[in-house]
């Protein structure tokens, strides 16, 4: 079965890669965070669903869920992430993929 989603709902995925032996202090700097961006984020209309997750292997992923690629388009926008979050780990060797993907939904469960 798969969940209702609104028409033109988009996946926006952002990744970025870090020395593994480097990986305590990056999930703890993306932990530190989430208590700017969270509330940031959640301010923004379109927001469906938002995970971020940090691999031992140096790798961190950012994955969300927005009812239109408008909305989407809003984190590139948005200062906390664009700029202070994206400096702060650029700082401690973080290396960002560009550009950050928008992917039409196709389908969900």
């Amino acid at each position: 079965m798969t969940e209702a989603l609104p028409a033109g709902a988009v996946v926006r995925v952002g990744r970025a890669s870090f020395d593994p032996s480097d990986y305590a202090e990056f999930e703890a700097l993306i932990r530190k965070q989430a208590d700017y961006l969270v509330p940031a984020i959640k301010e923004l209309p379109g927001l469906i669903h938002w995970f971020t997750g940090v691999s031992p292997d140096g790798s961190t992923v950012q994955i969300s869920v927005w009812d239109s690629e408008e909305h989407a388009k809003q984190m590139d926008e948005l200062t906390l992430m664009a700029v202070v979050a994206r400096g702060e780990m650029e700082a401690i060797g973080g290396k960002f993929e560009r550009p950050i993907i928008n992917y039409p939904m196709t389908w969900t469960i």
